[in-house]
């Protein structure tokens, strides 16, 4: 019996709670008074005001992070600009940006030189790769001169 009555409150407020979702939705609202009413539209307010701290909270949230982060690269742009202007008085050269193309372009040449990155080759310059010599007696005219400009002539030109 006790169990029969345990059942009965369940099935009761399970019945209210459908009820009031159902009036939160805006339906079946005709078998209530004015009070009620008022009541379901305090509710509404109350939870319409949490929902709107809680976004605004959240919103506050990303804001403070996001200004977090911006400082964070405002540092470490300064901290590189800083170490680009020492590179730059180091090698007592004003940085690319500021003009003098003739004096940037030795610069990179001369950089890259001194940082190993390119270093002379040791090969024939006259070797042909993919060239079929003709007789020396056809090529003798043009062939000779170009040699002695760049020292090969690239199959594809014959």
């Amino acid at each position: 019996m006790n169990s029969y009555r345990e059942y009965l409150k369940v099935k009761a407020r399970f019945e209210v709670l459908q009820r009031t979702q159902r009036n939160f939705l805006g339906e079946d609202l005709g078998p209530l008074n004015t009070k009620e009413l008022e009541q379901l539209e305090r509710q509404l307010e109350s939870s319409l005001n949490q929902v709107r701290s809680t976004k605004t909270q959240f919103m506050l949230d990303q804001l403070a992070d996001l200004q977090n982060k911006e400082h964070m690269l405002l540092e470490a742009n300064r901290g590189l600009t800083i170490k680009l202007d020492e590179i730059s008085s180091r090698n007592s050269l004003r940085p690319p940006w500021e003009g003098d193309d003739q004096q940037n372009m030795s610069y990179g040449h001369h950089h890259a030189q001194s940082q190993g990155l390119f270093q002379p080759l040791e090969c024939n310059p006259t070797l042909q790769i993919g060239y079929n010599q003709v007789g020396s007696d056809q090529m003798s005219g043009t062939t000779h001169v170009t040699q002695q400009v760049h020292g090969f002539i690239p199959g594809w030109m014959l």
